[in-house]
């Protein structure tokens, strides 16, 4: 039996919880594999260096860069890079930074698991992810 190749993941986020549970979602995926986690901007460039994940869930605020600015110089090294911006914060304003510096998702923390899962294949598949509450 041939074995599929599995989505690569990087989940950053400061808070242990979050990374912790993003990691059971992944883990329940049988088309997934989270390959490396991040607490900061710094480390989160150095992680996706090292690893080159498919997708890389970024959270919006972390320590030393702000996900956005994390965002941007990955994608500096690394013009094909998918990024889920992942966050609590659903303003106007925020959503429409992480949009035009390249995120190809944005997400709210409230995301069900599921949802969460289609996102990860949606951009994986070099689509946009965006759901409604956040477009609206």
């Amino acid at each position: 039996m041939i074995e599929q190749a599995r989505i690569r993941i990087l989940s950053v986020d400061d808070h242990p919880l979050i990374r912790e549970g993003i990691a059971s979602i992944i883990d329940c995926q049988p088309d997934m594999v989270l390959v490396s986690q991040a607490s900061s901007g710094v480390e989160a460039i150095r992680r996706h260096r090292e690893q080159r994940p498919d997708v890389t869930l970024m959270d919006l605020r972390i320590p030393d860069l702000s996900g956005i600015d994390a965002m941007i110089a990955i994608l500096t090294e690394s013009p094909e890079a998918g990024v889920i911006m992942l966050t609590t914060f659903a303003g106007d304003i925020d959503i429409e930074r992480a949009l035009a510096a390249g995120a190809r998702g944005y997400l709210l923390k409230t995301t069900p698991p599921r949802e969460l899962a289609q996102a990860i294949r949606q951009v994986y598949s070099g689509r946009r992810w965006v759901p409604a509450q956040v477009a609206a």
